[in-house]
């Protein structure tokens, strides 16, 4: 898991170049281009990146998700949201859809945040992760952009 400033996204390239090209394209001008629900390529199914508009939900309607083959970049554009993150390994799992790359899980956080607007959040296959939750317990709106990185 990384949890950092926009501003210094280039600091962590070098881990791969998957990454290094999400990392590349966390700029005001690319944030700013992307329109909601519309998948933007960098990369084929290798990196891409989706903006999503929502309002946040309350813990209890919430699930922790993982990947295995994907990690994912959260950047948030507007409004707050709380987002917690444990392994996989401390959580019940609920539903595996292999073919998809999504396992659903149930459980406690081990590392709760509230991301805000200039921030990102990277999560590795070995971050299982529960988003879209009320920050400070209020609703919010919220604007995100979401990058899909394949690691294999």
């Amino acid at each position: 898991m990384i949890l950092a400033k926009n501003s210094d996204a280039a600091a962590y390239r070098g881990i791969c170049p998957a990454l290094d090209m999400a990392l590349a394209h966390i700029t005001p001008e690319f944030l700013g281009s992307l329109e909601d629900n519309v998948r933007v390529s960098l990369d084929g199914d290798r990196v891409y990146c989706t903006r999503f508009s929502y309002e946040t939900i309350p813990p209890e309607e919430g699930f922790f998700e993982a990947h295995r083959r994907y990690l994912d970049i959260h950047i948030m554009l507007s409004g707050s949201e709380h987002v917690d993150v444990s392994h996989p390994d401390t959580l019940i799992l609920r539903e595996a859809q292999e073919a998809n790359d999504f396992y659903a899980y149930d459980g406690e956080a081990e590392f709760p945040m509230t991301l805000s607007p200039g921030e990102f959040l990277v999560v590795f296959p070995g971050d299982a992760h529960r988003i879209k939750l009320h920050p400070d317990g209020q609703r919010a709106a919220v604007s995100k952009a979401v990058f899909k990185v394949f690691l294999g």
